[in-house]
């Protein structure tokens, strides 16, 4: 949609679509996309135009406020990062599946060091038990996805012979009400872990075995996004995902 608000500022202020680029230091074409297009400038433009024209920022691109304030709220579901996954605290995953009541998710393509923690398979087991919904996905050991995962990890089959361990390792759990497995072909470009509203995302990087790459703690919060982009992807794996049978 065009910005009408801009247009006018212009008109009134008597200043042309070249004299503002000129002020600002950008093309007349891109001043003529945030008129016509509606475009958002970079902050510094915005704050560069707004002062030409005696306006605050908000006057001329009310979404632009909008941005920021969601980018300040989202900032904040960032708990801590660690810069690898040996590196966080295993009180760190207790703690993260103990709080849960209402869900746990796993998402990855092996996990093989949660299916081969007893404590944790014990939590889980406990959980469901509980009433809480334990969600695992598991990378499908037969799919072209997690064959070039583990070429990229230099594993090659034994990315898939982990997750058939995993699935050994699940069985007792599989067969308890409230726990479901599905396995998944996806391109996985992070493993999710979640307890209710907070997450553990590791981060995957080419050449690099998933415990030696990045890890966010995130904690929803109310008017953020970022915790909720991971939660649909979460759900939108799960949708296509195929259920192992107990």
């Amino acid at each position: 949609m065009a910005n009408e608000r801009l247009r006018v500022a212009l008109l009134e202020h008597g200043t042309t679509v070249n004299a503002l680029a000129e002020v600002v230091g950008v093309d007349a074409k891109t001043v003529e996309r945030w008129i016509t297009q509606g475009r958002i400038p970079y902050r510094k433009h915005r704050f560069a135009v707004a002062k030409l024209l005696g306006l605050e920022e908000a006057d001329l691109w009310p979404g632009a406020l909008i941005l920021k304030q969601v980018a300040a709220v989202s900032e904040s579901e960032i708990v801590t990062v660690y810069p690898h996954r040996w590196a966080v605290p295993k009180d760190t995953w207790g703690r993260l599946f103990s709080a849960a009541e209402r869900e746990i998710g796993v998402l990855v393509y092996s996990g093989i060091f949660i299916a081969q923690d007893t404590g944790l398979m014990r939590l889980f087991a406990e959980k469901a038990e509980a009433g809480v919904r334990v969600r695992i996905l598991l990378g499908d050991p037969d799919c072209a996805e997690v064959a070039q995962r583990g070429a990229d990890e230099g594993l090659n089959d034994g990315m898939a012979a982990q997750i058939r361990t995993a699935l050994l390792l699940y069985r007792s759990l599989r067969q308890r009400d409230g726990v479901e497995i599905r396995l998944h072909d996806t391109i996985l470009y992070n493993s999710i872990y979640r307890g209710d509203d907070q997450l553990l995302v590791n981060t995957h990087v080419y050449g690099r075995f998933a415990a030696d790459a990045p890890v966010m703690h995130l904690r929803k919060v109310t008017g953020g996004d970022m915790v909720s982009t991971y939660l649909d992807s979460f759900e939108a794996v799960w949708n296509r995902a195929t259920p192992v049978e107990s």
